[in-house]
């Protein structure tokens, strides 16, 4: 009796498939394990205290003296020439990041099966920064989407005149969804989860983070107050997250103050011979 070998090779690259695929749920949900959490729950604590307090004084700064001023001196909704600038700031829609990530995170466990010893230590390595950076961002606008949905603060002109008080809790609505700034959010979870992981890229992400949220204001989709509330709930999102990750051995490690630092990770060369392995015929 013939044996078809290509039915056989897809089949133990499926059982392999969902083999990796049911270990990477059980890495993440498994119970903490590092002697250390504790620390770093402690030391989480004190740093988001600490945010905590300085982002309320300077909303509550901003929004008596400067979201009004601010949003009268932006140009009017729907200038031709600002087209550059909506391009630019779809750079960090939620949907758009998350779906990427997430595209690149299947492309990595399809990948898997057709690797084994270092090789397949690499791709493993950089699955997990990769989860940590998608759930950074899905975290985070979670608990934007929350926030937005209890404030329920209008958006800049939204009534027809500037108001930076202009309240209609629990709404629901688009218009009344302007505090935090989930661009804000995004950007922030992501650039502070890049950062996290990969030091040598944080002043560009920082950047990056900063310039979208200079551009909600110039579209006039939010009141700088926004986007600052919005780069609070990114950060301590991503940092949740990060603990999460720490407390498993993921990726973080924990330093005996509670300092959450990054596990030696896979290089862009070892990452490049790791892919030509797995396209290899």
């Amino acid at each position: 009796m013939a044996v078809d070998a290509g039915g056989v090779h897809r089949a133990n690259y499926l059982v392999q498939l969902g083999s990796d695929a049911r270990q990477s749920v059980t890495r993440l949900v498994r119970a903490p394990s590092h002697s250390r959490r504790a620390e770093a729950r402690r030391a989480l604590a004190r740093r988001w205290l600490g945010l905590a307090m300085l982002t309320a004084i300077a909303i509550t700064v901003l929004m008596f003296a400067a979201d009004v001023a601010v949003i009268r001196l932006m140009p009017p909704r729907g200038t031709p020439g600002l087209w550059p600038i909506r391009h630019f700031t779809d750079l960090a829609k939620s949907e758009y990041v998350m779906a990427v990530l997430a595209i690149v995170l299947i492309a990595v466990l399809l990948l898997m099966p057709r690797l084994s010893g270092v090789s397949r230590s690499v791709l493993v390595a950089f699955g997990v920064r990769l989860q940590y950076l998608f759930f950074s961002v899905v975290v985070a606008v979670l608990i934007s989407e929350t926030v937005k949905y209890i404030v329920g603060r209008g958006r800049p002109f939204v009534g027809g005149e500037a108001n930076a008080f202009n309240f209609s809790h629990f709404a629901g609505t688009e218009a009344f969804s302007s505090l935090p700034s989930g661009h804000a959010v995004t950007a922030f979870a992501l650039a502070f989860a890049v950062s996290s992981v990969w030091r040598k890229a944080t002043l560009v992400m920082f950047v990056y983070a900063v310039l979208i949220c200079l551009s909600r204001l110039v579209l006039l989709a939010h009141h700088p107050s926004d986007v600052v509330a919005g780069a609070l709930t990114g950060v301590v999102g991503a940092m949740l997250v990060r603990y999460w990750f720490a407390a498993r051995r993921l990726g973080f490690k924990i330093g005996r103050d509670g300092s959450i630092e990054p596990l030696a990770g896979p290089s862009w060369p070892a990452l490049k011979r790791v892919a030509r392995e797995a396209f290899a015929p």
